[in-house]
C-alpha cells in the first residue's frame, strides 16, 4: 500500500527501542540478512542500469525490508537518529507498534525510506517490479507528483465495472498489435478511448478522480514493469496477461490504476514521442495516448461505444456483470446494515493517522464513504486492527473517521478492546464514551 498524502498526513514517528531484526539463513522467524542484501544490492543494480533515464532522476535510495508479523527490519543504510544496528552490510532495527507495515513510502527515524514487506516476491521480474513500484513512490514528490487516492466510488457501479473492462479489453488488443500495421493498433487505441470516455460522460467525476490514481499507482506501476528486467516483447505479454485477469477482480476502484497504468505507459512509449518529461498532476494518460495516436473521437460518444462493444464481447460481458452485480449488492448491504443501520463505534481520524489496506478489496458505498474487509490504522488515539469489515468516511475529500461494529458493555473501558471482527488497543488516557446516536459509542480523553 501507497500513503495517501493530501488525504492524509503521516508523522514522523520515533522507535524507543533497537534491536537486530535479522536472522542466518534458514531461522524464523525474521529477515534473512543474506537474502536481504541480495535484494538491496539488486534493487541498486536496477537504478544504476537505468541511470535516471525513466523519470530524469535516480530511483535509487533509503529502503526498508519489514515483516509485518514480528516488525522486525532491514535497511540499506543507517537512519539519523542512530536506532539501527549495523552489521554484515545491513542495518537491522523493530518498528513500534504505531507505523504500520506496508508498501509504501514513509518517513521514520529523520530518513525517507521505500518500506517493502517481507519476505518479497521468489521471481526476479515480481520481486524488481515491487521494487521499483515503491521506489518510484519516494521520489514522486520531487518529480512534482504527488500522491493522492479519491474514492472512485462509480468504478464499483454496473456502468463503471462494465465500461472499464472493455476499456481493458481494448488495450489488449492494441498492445497485440504492437508488431501489426499501425493502422489496427490506432484503431484498438480508440476503441479504448471511447470506451474510456463513455465511462466518464455517465459519471462526472470520473475523468478527474481516476486521474489522479493512474498519476498515483498507474506510473508506479508502470515504473515497475519497465524495470522488470525483461525484454519489450515480454513486458508487453506480462501487461496484457495482467489486463486479462483483472477482470476477475472483485473491486475495480482502487485496483484499476495498477491495470491501466502499465498499458498507457507501454502503447506511448510505443508511439515513439516522449511523455514523461513534463508531467504535472493534471496530466491525463489517455489524452496522452490520444495526441499521440492523432485519434479524433466521434461527436457521438455513446453510439459509436456501443457499436463498437459488440465486437469486444460487450453483449456477453453485460449479461455477466449483472449477475454478479447481485452478489456485490449483497455484500454492500450488509457493510450498511452492520457499519450504518446498527450501533457503531466510531474513531476520529487527526493529522498524525495512518493507515494500511488491501487496494484490491475496497468497496465504496458512495463518494465518500469506502468499505474496507481488512484495515489497520493508527492515530494518537490507539491502534485500530479490522479483519471483518471497516467504513472510512471523508469530509471534504479527507478521511475523517473509521467506523466498525459497537462493542457490548464497552463505556467507560480503556485498554485493549475485542469485537469478533476487530481489536482496539487504546493509548493511555483515552476511553470508550457514548455515540451521538443510542447505541453508538465513540472514544474520548479521559
Amino acid at each position: 500500500m501507497i500513503s495517501l498524502k493530501n488525504c492524509i498526513r503521516i508523522a514522523v514517528l520515533l522507535v524507543t527501542v533497537s534491536v537486530v531484526a535479522y536472522t542466518s539463513p534458514g531461522q524464523e522467524p525474521g529477515i534473512n540478512a543474506v537474502q536481504a542484501k541480495q535484494y538491496f544490492d539488486e534493487a541498486r543494480a536496477i537504478c544504476e542500469r537505468d541511470g535516471g533515464k525513466l523519470w530524469g532522476k535516480s530511483l535509487c535510495g533509503p529502503m526498508l525490508f519489514v515483516d509485518p508479523d514480528t516488525r522486525l527490519a532491514v535497511a540499506n543504510q543507517p537512519d539519523a537518529e542512530g536506532l539501527l544496528t549495523s552489521d554484515s552490510g545491513i542495518f537491522a532495527g523493530k518498528l513500534p507498534p504505531e507505523i504500520n507495515v506496508a508498501n509504501t513510502a514513509i518517513t521514520w527515524a529523520g530518513v525517507h525510506w521505500t518500506m517493502i514487506m517481507w519476505p518479497l516476491p521468489e521471481s526476479p521480474t515480481a520481486r524488481a517490479r515491487l521494487m521499483m513500484h515503491e521506489l518510484f513512490h519516494r521520489i514522486q514528490d520531487d518529480l512534482g507528483l504527488p500522491a493522492s487516492s479519491p474514492s472512485n466510488a462509480h468504478l464499483g457501479t454496473l456502468e463503471g465495472r462494465i465500461w472499464l473492462q472493455l476499456e481493458w479489453r481494448a488495450l489488449q488488443q492494441a498492445l497485440a498489435r504492437a508488431d501489426a500495421s499501425p493502422a489496427e493498433r490506432k484503431r484498438a487505441v480508440e476503441d479504448a478511448l471511447l470506451f474510456r470516455m463513455q465511462r466518464r460522460a455517465l459519471f462526472p467525476r470520473a475523468a478527474d478522480e481516476e486521474r489522479q490514481l493512474e498519476m498515483n499507482e498507474g506510473l508506479a506501476e508502470y515504473t515497475g514493469y519497465k524495470l522488470r528486467g525483461t525484454a519489450d516483447a515480454a513486458t508487453i505479454a506480462a501487461i496484457m496477461s495482467r489486463l486479462s485477469t483483472a477482470e476477475s477482480g472483485e473491486a475495480f476502484s482502487r485496483s484499476f490504476a495498477y491495470v491501466s497504468g502499465p498499458a498507457y505507459g507501454m502503447l506511448l512509449d510505443l508511439a515513439g514521442t516522449p511523455w514523461r518529461k513534463g508531467l504535472t498532476p493534471k496530466s491525463d494518460l489517455g489524452e496522452l495516448l490520444r495526441h499521440a495516436y492523432r485519434i479524433t473521437l466521434p461527436a457521438n460518444l455513446t453510439a459509436a461505444a456501443q457499436q463498437r462493444a459488440a465486437i469486444y464481447d460487450g453483449t456477453a460481458l453485460r449479461w455477466l456483470e449483472t449477475r454478479q452485480q447481485e452478489q456485490r449488492n449483497a455484500v454492500l448491504n450488509d457493510y450498511k446494515q452492520r457499519l450504518i443501520t446498527g450501533p457503531v463505534l466510531v474513531l476520529p481520524l487527526g493529522e498524525k493517522v495512518q493507515f494500511g489496506f488491501n487496494p484490491n478489496g475496497v468497496f465504496p458505498l458512495d463518494d465518500n464513504t469506502t468499505a474496507y474487509p481488512t484495515l489497520r490504522v493508527s492515530d494518537t488515539w490507539g491502534i485500530l486492527e479490522v479483519t471483518h469489515g471497516a467504513l472510512m468516511v471523508r469530509e471534504q475529500g479527507i478521511f475523517a473517521r473509521v467506523v466498525v461494529e459497537a462493542p457490548k458493555d464497552a463505556d467507560g473501558k480503556g485498554g485493549e478492546i475485542a469485537q469478533n471482527g476487530w481489536k482496539l488497543t487504546l493509548a493511555p488516557g483515552w476511553q470508550i464514551s457514548k455515540g451521538k446516536r443510542p447505541g453508538d459509542l465513540t472514544i474520548e480523553k479521559k
